[in-house]
């Protein structure tokens, strides 16, 4: 018989990693070895909303409280799946459903999907500090996107029961070499805001131009914020002859003819709450060199000189140079491009991430 895990997550929409990953996991092959319980965190609306206090959150918080009590009544699982969240609001949220399942004795399974926990929790009052160590004392496993995310939870969490489960998903891949060189493709995919970095490539972008003329930078995301909308806009005025496009937000098919028809993909993100991007696992598979940052888990996806660069942050000069560095180096770009796409199939599908939250869970489980 499957052990039984009642699994909390979000579904899109807003498009986000937990809700990808939700999606996909609950889709998934795991689903083969273990029979998960769907319990829905979704909060449809806009992204500005989540982590405020309002009396939509305070009554889906209840709502959800209320749910997982039935749950745990009525499948009796061994386990309950929780994604925890890296801010205090998020943080209390989650340490009710930790404390609603070890009332019960079930173990408890807790996913951090991002990489600023450390420096929330530091930053935090003396109360949320210890808080978050009693309320965590009580985690059977704590799993994070990255070995490099591992000392987050220093003192918080023995090391014993964190594990490791990067971000993976099939995607379709155009292999480097279909790509035309008449116009070399520079696309930023990510939501349009600074911290993602697509300002640092806005600035980048008449510097690599003032060399090169067959190039074209694309923009594709949401804008949440009109004043970097307006600000954006602007930049496009003055420099009229710059040849930026922007797609605005992409999906499906059109998301992957971007991504299929791009030569170069610039992602040099500085967001804290940053662990392993699905962006970043969706440039691999496409088989493109990638110029990023040191940010999160990123490291252990794009190694530098290997299938891409690792620049300073917030550095358009830098960005720049290693775009015209892969503009005049077509060799160079597809080798690169190749070993982004090895790498993915190496370590980054849906079946290798499935295989390792099973294994993880199965760990768990059994001790």
């Amino acid at each position: 018989m499957k052990p039984r895990v009642i699994f909390l997550g979000p579904l899109p929409p807003p498009l986000m990693g937990p809700s990808l990953a939700t999606e996909l996991i609950l889709t998934s092959k795991i689903i083969d070895e273990i029979d998960l319980i769907h319990l829905d965190t979704s909060d449809h609306r806009d992204i500005d909303t989540l982590g405020s206090v309002d009396f939509t959150n305070i009554y889906l918080a209840i709502k959800n409280y209320a749910m997982l009590f039935i749950l745990i009544l009525k499948h009796r699982p061994v386990a309950v799946y929780i994604p925890i969240s890296q801010t205090t609001i998020g943080y209390l949220r989650d340490a009710g459903f930790i404390l609603i399942s070890k009332l019960f004795g079930r173990k408890v399974i807790c996913h951090l999907r991002g990489g600023n926990f450390k420096n929330w929790f530091n930053s935090s009052r003396l109360l949320t500090r210890w808080c978050v160590r009693k309320v965590h004392s009580l985690v059977d496993g704590q799993i994070v996107l990255g070995a490099k995310l591992m000392n987050l939870f220093d003192g918080i969490v023995k090391k014993e029961r964190i594990f490791v489960v990067p971000n993976g998903r099939n995607f379709n891949a155009v292999s480097n070499c279909s790509r035309s060189s008449e116009k070399i493709s520079i696309l930023y995919l990510a939501n349009l805001i600074p911290s993602k970095g697509f300002i640092d490539v806005l600035n980048a972008c008449p510097i690599v131009y003032s060399t090169f003329k067959h190039i074209e930078f694309i923009f594709a995301g949401c804008f949440n914020d009109a004043k970097i909308r307006k600000n954006f806009d602007k930049f496009l005025e003055t420099n009229e002859g710059l040849p930026i496009r922007f797609e605005g937000t992409v999906q499906g098919q059109k998301k992957n003819d971007l991504l299929g028809g791009a030569h170069i993909f610039v992602f040099p993100t500085y967001s804290p709450p940053e662990g392993h991007p699905w962006v970043i696992v969706e440039a691999m598979a496409a088989g493109l060199p990638i110029i990023t940052t040191d940010q999160g888990a990123i490291t252990e996806s794009v190694i530098d000189g290997i299938n891409g660069f690792i620049v300073e942050k917030r550095n358009p000069e830098q960005i720049a140079e290693k775009i015209k560095l892969l503009i005049q180096n077509e060799e160079l770009r597809i080798k690169m491009g190749k070993e982004s796409r090895r790498l993915y199939e190496e370590n980054f599908t849906e079946e290798i991430m499935v295989q390792r939250l099973k294994d993880c869970f199965e760990n768990i489980l059994a001790s």
